[in-house]
């Protein structure tokens, strides 16, 4: 038996084993906030980029639609 297990005994000698339940975490909401947007801020350089890379190299805005 390891000891993230409990074990309860009950009546007749019956023996009962139960996970031991993982303490919880608390999540801080403004972190994940302020990695979103992160994310989105360097995604949208990313696009940008690739757009004026694109417009560089053929003179168009979308290539093949504009």
């Amino acid at each position: 038996m390891t000891s993230s297990q409990n074990v309860v005994t009950e009546d007749g000698n019956r023996q009962n084993i139960y996970a031991t339940e993982p303490q919880m975490r608390v999540m801080d909401a403004e972190d994940q906030l302020k990695r979103a947007e992160l994310l989105n801020g360097r995604l949208a350089m990313i696009g940008f980029n690739a757009a004026l890379g694109a417009y560089i190299f053929t003179g168009q805005i979308i290539p093949g639609v504009f």
